[in-house]
């Protein structure tokens, strides 16, 4: 029986911290690509070299020929310029835009039934180009943002509260950035809901952190940005994917009639299993909330808006 097949491309800092956190699960062989010679082979091989050591049975390939990823279940894509300091995601938008277009086409080329995971910044705009440039169904092309802002949003309560980070369930809609809509409605410590052990003040600076902490860590690193929890978010849906676990996890997934976005990509927790996007789940929104989702798919919708002009 032919063992499951994840290519990561970019072998930066996401991309190979991603296959760090995959060959730990020893869901799949994973294949490193990587523009830079050298880049990903080396990596790979280290991975492989500790596999003694940690105890995991992984095939590693590292290369710069996407026909090493031939045949792959699950692509994530990381490639493109990471933030600095004063740069926004927006910022970002036409650089990463020329990227991630021409590697998710060269992926399509060699496996054309892969489910599509993008990492890549400005991420809701990077997901629509994915989707544009692969010609794939919108079930099959996701984007990770909002396992990695609930995972900020959750840990920065658990650190709050002093408590085990496990206990915390959250949700956030909308896009990926300032904009975000985090939810403390539905934010719950062991089914107690979590407005009933924090003030109202102290909830406000968490989900404003929350918002945030992309920045945050750009600021703190001066010459990158995140890359542990979000290789940990992509590896995360790759797990659900490969193992049909139909989790409920926040994704960047297609929206026409759920919630009344009429069509684009944004941030929405949903149902991924073994075919990707597999349900799309609705919230009975509060008016402040759909307020907020609102706003924050206007802003997306500017982003697309570019994107069209641009061209993928």
């Amino acid at each position: 029986m032919a063992r499951n097949k994840i290519s990561i491309i970019g072998a930066g800092n996401v991309g190979a911290t991603c296959a760090h956190w995959l060959v730990k699960k020893e869901i799949a062989d994973i294949v490193l690509v990587d523009i830079v010679d050298g880049l990903a082979a080396g990596k790979a091989l280290d991975m492989f070299e500790a596999s003694p050591v940690e105890g995991y049975d992984v095939k590693l390939t590292g290369t710069t020929d996407y026909v090493e990823t031939a045949n792959s279940d699950v692509v994530i894509i990381t490639s493109g310029l990471a933030r600095k300091p004063g740069m926004s995601r927006d910022d970002l938008l036409k650089k990463n835009l020329e990227i991630v277009s021409s590697v998710t086409k060269s992926v399509v080329e060699h496996s054309p039934n892969a489910i599509l995971i993008v990492v890549s910044n400005p991420l809701d705009a990077m997901v629509y180009a994915a989707y544009k440039a692969s010609g794939f169904d919108h079930t099959k092309v996701l984007g990770m943002a909002g396992i990695l802002d609930t995972a900020r949003y959750r840990s920065f309560i658990a650190e709050a509260l002093n408590i085990s980070v496990t206990d915390i369930q959250a949700l956030l809609l909308g896009g990926h950035g300032d904009d975000m809509v985090p939810l403390p409605r539905y934010t719950t410590v062991s089914g107690i809901p979590v407005t009933e052990l924090l003030p109202t003040d102290k909830l406000d600076a968490i989900v404003d952190r929350a918002r945030k902490g992309g920045i945050e860590i750009v600021n703190l690193l001066k010459t990158g940005s995140a890359f542990y929890a979000p290789g940990a978010g992509a590896a995360e849906m790759a797990e659900a994917i490969l193992k049909d676990k139909k989790r409920v996890l926040p994704c960047c997934v297609y929206a026409d009639k759920e919630y009344g976005i009429g069509g684009y990509f944004v941030g929405l927790p949903i149902i991924l299993g073994e075919n990707g996007v597999e349900k799309v789940i609705e919230l009975d929104l509060n008016a402040d909330e759909k307020a907020l989702l609102d706003e924050s798919v206007n802003h997306v919708k500017e982003l697309i808006g570019q994107v069209d002009a641009i061209g993928v």
